[in-house]
């Protein structure tokens, strides 16, 4: 997922003019779920089958066609219902086999690196000299025009070191979990979305340049030290492959490469052994049930994306979420609860492009948006749709009586954002109470993005991320090759998963849904006497 900077209006949920909403779900009923999970829970086994067996599970690529099939069969074996795959148009199928990056001269010296995402193969090692041709607007391109034929261009230009200023491994405190109790007032700033998106499309402009210029590969510096890499790439659909081979460097190789391009020549060899899969361009939501007793109350739901970028094994980004989701449907089944509400559990698909796949299950069950300018169409939904209205509710958007999701990393739930859903906060606060001595009792008026409830929630419906405690999510696992189950916490997994059921619970027996939120219309701008910043 991807992390957005939140807060300005403080506003206290707990005074928040409402009636308390006892938990509908039974005493014992809770013990049975804590007994499932703490006692007999299968979690961490789930969280070492995706992270140790099947590994980093890009969208279409081999390895998440064997998770597709795997969770299913795992939802068969605990007895769910309406088990099966949403399929959606997403592209190319694309996974490394092996790949080096390794300087030749001035001396050889092997580099952390890694194949950027949907970059093609070198067709074995390739050799030349670097450039460095920093390459940050296409005011840029004119500098280095004819300057890069032949050429292994650094594209980057290199940081400065990063000094570590906070703890590697965190846990939220009271005064933390405080912090987030705030609340963002709407802005609307279409002529924002609009440079975001410019700047974007610019990564295709860099390849079509450079592959115009007669470069050989390029190369970007990783954002984080520590050695840490990632591979985002884009150009997944069909007929917007890259043409270049691309690596991405650790941050402290690529300073190197670049202070010795500064005082002679730095001669680099890349052997990137990649393969695109293009057997079927359909990427797949997998979906499971407890069926309802009541055919009229609609659903609720909880979901996590089971896909991954491919640095490392997707542990905590993300198959410590669906591991939880999985393991929530593990418990009430085995439980044999009968809701009146039916239960869905969603593993998405696409989430790291831009939540594909949680958006198709929107736009095909829940309601649309207007085209977008096709200029934007290769972004994806999640740059491109804030700004299309009128949005047209379909026959199934009623039946959402509310979504949970998980995606934060493996660390224990502490609480929940309420999404600026003010009337939901004091419901979902009773049904948090149970779980004090668990460390779950906050609930937040701080919204959270860059994860699968986003798009319902820009609908009006009760979607809802989970509050959890970062560990070294943020400081050292997010996309990098280090998220392996080694970072994930069984114990909190265990606690997570127990919260979940019991949440989904409440909501699926509640005598009164959840409350929704207002369906968006046409804003106004929020600032339209702001001077915007030039396009890039």
């Amino acid at each position: 997922m991807i992390r957005f900077q939140w807060g300005v209006l403080a506003l206290s949920v707990s005074l928040l003019a409402a009636p308390a909403f006892a938990a509908p779900v039974e005493p014992q009923i809770l013990n049975q779920i804590a007994d499932q999970g703490f006692n007999h829970g299968e979690v961490a086994d789930t969280l070492e089958y995706l992270s140790d067996e099947i590994g980093g599970r890009m969208t279409n690529s081999p390895a998440m066609r064997k998770a597709e099939a795997w969770t299913q069969g795992r939802y068969k074996a605990w007895g769910l219902s309406n088990v099966h795959l949403q399929p959606f148009e997403f592209g190319r199928g694309w996974w490394i086999e092996s790949s080096s990056v390794r300087m030749v001269s001035p001396r050889p010296v092997m580099l952390r690196s890694i194949p950027i995402a949907w970059t093609p193969a070198t067709n074995g090692p390739v050799s030349a000299p670097v450039i460095v041709a920093p390459l940050r607007t296409p005011r840029d391109f004119a500098a280095w025009r004819g300057k890069l034929k032949g050429k292994i261009v650094l594209t980057s230009l290199p940081t400065a070191p990063q000094d570590l200023m906070r703890a590697p491994f965190a846990r939220l405190a009271d005064a933390d979990l405080a912090k987030m109790n705030v609340y963002q007032e709407p802005s609307f700033d279409p002529e924002s979305s609009a440079r975001n998106a410019e700047r974007r499309l610019f990564r295709a402009q860099v390849d079509a340049f450079l592959a115009e210029e007669g470069a050989v590969a390029s190369a970007s510096i990783s954002r984080d030290d520590g050695g840490k890499v990632h591979g985002e790439g884009s150009g997944y659909q069909v007929g917007q492959t890259p043409k270049l081979p691309s690596v991405e460097i650790a941050a402290e190789d690529y300073r190197r490469l670049a202070r010795l391009a500064k005082v002679g020549e730095v001669r680099l060899e890349i052997d990137s052994k990649v393969h695109f899969d293009d057997s079927d361009t359909k990427a797949n939501n997998v979906l499971a049930e407890i069926p309802g007793s009541d055919p009229k109350a609609g659903y609720v739901m909880a979901g996590a994306h089971l896909d991954s970028w491919v640095a490392g094994d997707g542990a905590t980004d993300n198959g410590a979420g669906s591991a939880v989701v999985m393991e929530a449907a593990r418990i009430l089944s085995s439980l044999h609860v009968k809701p009146k509400r039916t239960i869905r559990f969603a593993l998405w698909a696409g989430e790291e492009e831009g939540l594909l796949g949680s958006f198709a299950y929107v736009d095909q069950l829940l309601a649309h948006r207007p085209p977008v300018d096709p200029k934007y169409a290769t972004l994806g939904p999640y740059f491109a749709s804030d700004s299309a209205f009128p949005i047209t509710p379909l026959p199934g958007f009623n039946d959402l009586q509310g979504y949970f999701n998980l995606d934060n990393g493996s660390g224990k739930i502490r609480g929940i954002y309420a999404e600026g859903n003010f009337a939901a906060a004091p419901i979902l606060k009773d049904w948090l109470a149970p779980f004090a001595s668990l460390g779950a009792t906050t609930v937040v008026a701080e919204p959270t993005g860059s994860t699968d409830h986003v798009f319902m929630v820009k609908l009006g419906l009760p979607a809802f991320q989970f509050i959890q405690d970062p560990l070294d999510y943020g400081s050292t696992t997010h996309h990098t090759n280090l998220d392996t189950f080694d970072h994930a916490r069984p114990e909190d997994l265990r606690q997570a998963a127990v919260i979940l059921a019991a949440m989904l619970l409440d909501a699926a027996d509640a005598d009164r849904p959840l409350p929704r939120n207002v369906l968006p219309t046409q804003p106004k701008v929020t600032d339209p006497l702001k001077y915007a910043d030039p396009m890039p």
